[in-house]
């Protein structure tokens, strides 16, 4: 065998590690993450972005956007320390959000008001039915400068079914109890609650009361679902008693 030129030696190396750098440039990807380089740096960059505005958001308390961008980071940057970072904080303020959501639902669920009724004051506490969606029927819990406290449900059409007195079939945070009461000697499609005290005190403590009615147009009962957890008592305003 013919030895080889020590320039020629030289060039074969040279080459030979010039096509091994284009093959690892080419056929490699960045940090190993499977994307090329400059895909990958704008990637970091918009995490790194999307972080920055995340710990904004907490150190305002905006749990709200704070767990949009927090999911919105770990949804679209998968393993990143960026979502690393915001798992170890979004579990909790996440459920802070849905919590106060959830309270913010139910609070909303109520209309308070005070106004003139039939030569006095009034104020009232009022919920609608949640279910069913299509037989809407309040519930009010009123009090009146000469009539007093009344706690009622008030309809529509010609009423409910209740001769006299009637025990109306109920359901209160999973326990079943019969709350009785009585159609209004007026004829307006109501039923009053018997012992208004009694069902105003269950329901400062409940978080959802279902009551059956028998709505006289259609003769079929119906399970009436109230979530009122979200009552506030302190926006039922009192009112003066009436001069004699």
């Amino acid at each position: 065998m013919l030895p080889v030129p020590t320039r020629s030696l030289a060039l074969m190396l040279g080459l030979a590690l010039l096509v091994a750098g284009c093959s690892q440039s080419g056929g490699s990807s960045s940090s190993g993450t499977g994307k090329p380089a400059g895909q990958a740096a704008a990637s970091d960059a918009a995490a790194a972005q999307d972080l920055d505005t995340y710990r904004q958001l907490v150190r305002i308390h905006n749990d709200e956007m704070a767990t949009t961008f927090g999911e919105k980071i770990v949804h679209d940057y998968p393993g990143s320390a960026a979502a690393k970072e915001v798992q170890e904080s979004l579990p909790e303020i996440s459920e802070r959000y849905h919590e106060n959501a959830e309270k913010n639902r139910l609070a909303g669920l109520w209309l308070y008001q005070v106004s003139p009724m039939a030569g006095g004051t009034q104020s009232t506490a009022v919920i609608y039915n949640s279910q069913p969606v299509d037989e809407k029927v309040r519930m009010v819990l009123r009090r009146h400068t000469q009539w007093g406290q009344n706690a009622f449900l008030f309809g529509s059409g010609k009423g409910f079914v209740c001769k006299a007195t009637c025990t109306l079939p109920a359901v209160v945070d999973g326990k079943a109890m019969g709350i009785k009461a009585f159609a209004p000697p007026s004829g307006e499609p109501a039923l009053m609650i018997s012992d208004d005290k009694a069902f105003i005190a269950l329901l400062k403590k409940a978080q959802k009361i279902s009551l059956t009615v028998t709505p006289k147009d259609s003769g079929r009962s119906e399970e009436l679902v109230y979530e009122v957890g979200g009552f506030d008592p302190a926006k039922w305003l009192p009112l003066p008693k009436a001069k004699k």
